[in-house]
């Protein structure tokens, strides 16, 4: 049995494949980097339809079909995708859905109005993830979480997902990065997040105000360690959590 330490990287973003912000490189880079030293390494992201599928030689996992994610009573199917990161012996998983992933925008239409599912899109993804995860049958010991997309992964893995043994041991590193929109996640975000019996209101409560720091809020307070991935963060979490008993506030 492998004894080399399991790292998985769950980001909304990695170049080369989507680049927002400045993050997206350096995502790449920790991934190689981790590689380079010895460790297992996977990452996974949205297959948003702006990646171009031949270009970055993305295919199909046929293994992994057959998952569908089950969010307040509705199943939403996923298919699999993969691409070896160039230059690097290195997988990244791509989570597609036909109806939420697939669209050539990515949180905005043409006309820059704010998809008003973007808040389902997020819990898709988030747990989308994590039952990926399950399917390998691939324990990881560290979990490293970057963009807000991600922020609700954190609370899932102490609430929902606690009991589950292929998270027993992992340990969650969190990103806080620059707030990229002003919109709001939907009035029925919160309730949606709601996987499962084990969240509570009061899980829920650093997601309250439901827009962009929230998903930071949320993703931080609920990680065994933090980093900020921005100069400019916002004032008020910097404020709150770079001075956390435990938690790490060292600046990627």
């Amino acid at each position: 049995m492998s004894t080399k330490k399991r790292i998985l990287f769950i980001a909304n973003e990695m170049s080369p494949y989507l680049e927002l912000t400045e993050f997206a490189e350096i995502v790449n880079k920790l991934a190689v980097k981790a590689n380079d030293t010895g460790m297992e390494v996977r990452c996974i992201m949205p297959r948003f339809g702006v990646i171009n599928e031949r270009r970055h030689r993305l295919h199909e996992v046929v293994r992994l079909s057959g998952i569908n994610v089950s969010i307040n009573n509705d199943d939403y199917p996923l298919v699999i995708k993969v691409a070896s990161l160039p230059n690097a012996r290195l997988e990244i998983y791509f989570l597609d859905n036909e109806d939420y992933f697939k669209r050539k925008s990515i949180f905005h239409d043409e006309k820059e109005n704010w998809f008003d599912d973007n808040g389902l899109r997020t819990v898709l993804f988030c747990k989308g993830a994590l039952e990926t995860v399950k399917k390998f049958g691939w324990p990881p010991d560290i979990i490293h979480c970057s963009g807000w997309m991600t922020g609700l992964i954190p609370m899932f893995l102490k609430t929902a997902y606690k009991k589950e043994p292929v998270f027993s041991n992992s340990k969650v590193v969190f990103t806080i990065g620059q707030n990229s929109f002003k919109e709001k996640l939907g009035a029925d975000f919160l309730k949606l997040a709601t996987i499962n019996d084990n969240i509570t209101k009061k899980e829920l409560e650093p997601y309250k105000l439901i827009n962009n720091a929230a998903l930071f809020r949320g993703g931080a307070t609920f990680a065994d360690a933090i980093t900020f991935g921005a100069e400019s963060v916002d004032k008020k979490l910097v404020e709150d959590f770079s001075k956390v008993k435990g938690k790490k506030d060292n600046k990627v």
